[in-house]
């Protein structure tokens, strides 16, 4: 009896220390324990991973600060400089001279337009030419007639252009030969008219590579999305309204922002053709930067427009995009 009393006790003890939580008894879930240390050789790896890493990317941050950094910050540096290698510190000098100079008042204005029409006339005839090409026999030609100026370079354009627009050419011609001696005039030679058949001259050659853009994405649109349309009773209207336009909002993107960035430095196509002229009438601050830089010699006053140039550029850009990137996320 003794003996079975003891096994008893020795049982209900056992039973006892069982119950007990795990963290008492010293088990795998106690609190006290360390973390486990990764190994010395996984540590050793993830670092030469990061150096790898670096070392391939250390060449494009050397070439970017060199070529791209490092001129823009001289650039901020000498627009507060006057325009002689001896002249003092001036402050804000040849940033007044936008209040003060008409010529960059008007080059200001002349770079507006240019955006506004930079970007509506290619977004608006390369999406019409896309939509109209985008089926049909003679398709392809067409769009090879549309997008074969894009391969032109701009003082090609404007070589081309300036055949047609002066006073006697091949537009002048046409109208006087058609009876309409009265609509013919100096394209290039009186504003603001100088500056919108240049924009023109602009769309002409832009307008290729958003159709092209418009294509790839009128192609890429899943035609079970339109036969739901159909079926929904949506006329051809509604369809490009409701059904395509949104699914080319990425395409709509790239080509707006491409255009705007294009218009905002547009220089060789305006250069060709009028140099800035008649007088500085023409002039954008792309042109502006060059004339004062390197014609008449102020490189304090071009470092000032290139600074506000680049400026606007990368305020356009970023309001722009930031716009979008809301209306997508949201």
């Amino acid at each position: 009896m003794g003996g079975l009393e003891a096994r008893r006790s020795v049982s209900t003890s056992t039973s006892a220390t069982d119950r007990r939580p795990p963290t008492e008894a010293g088990g795998p879930a106690g609190d006290d324990r360390p973390a486990p240390r990764l190994p010395l050789g996984h540590a050793w790896q993830t670092t030469r991973e990061r150096l790898a890493a670096g070392g391939f990317m250390a060449p494009a941050v050397l070439l970017v600060t060199l070529f791209l950094l490092a001129p823009f910050v001289w650039t901020v540096y000498r627009s507060f400089f006057s325009d002689t290698r001896t002249a003092p510190f001036s402050w804000f000098d040849n940033y007044a001279l936008f209040a003060s100079d008409p010529a960059l008042a008007r080059s200001i204005q002349n770079t507006l337009m240019w955006v506004v029409g930079t970007v509506a006339l290619p977004f608006v005839l390369g999406l019409a030419i896309a939509v109209m090409t985008n089926a049909g026999r003679l398709s392809r030609l067409a769009r090879l007639c549309v997008v074969l100026p894009y391969a032109l370079s701009g003082s090609a354009v404007a070589v081309v252009w300036n055949f047609m627009l002066t006073t006697d050419g091949a537009v002048n011609q046409v109208l006087t030969t058609v009876g309409l001696d009265s609509v013919a005039q100096g394209w290039l030679l009186t504003w603001p008219g100088n500056t919108v058949v240049m924009i023109l001259a602009n769309a002409w050659q832009a307008t290729g590579v958003a159709v092209i853009l418009f294509l790839v994405g009128l192609q890429s649109i899943p035609p079970e999305t339109l036969e739901a349309g159909s079926l929904d009773g949506a006329n051809g209207w509604q369809q490009f309204r409701h059904v395509v336009l949104p699914q080319l909002r990425p395409v709509s993107i790239i080509v707006i922002g491409m255009s705007l960035v294009n218009g905002l430095k547009s220089f060789d196509l305006i250069w060709v053709l009028t140099q800035g002229g008649p007088g500085r009438a023409t002039e954008t601050l792309a042109v502006s930067m060059y004339n004062e830089t390197f014609l008449e010699l102020r490189p304090g006053a071009g470092a000032a427009i290139a600074v506000v140039l680049t400026v606007i550029v990368l305020a356009a850009s970023w309001v722009y995009l930031r716009r979008q990137l809301d209306v997508k996320g949201g």
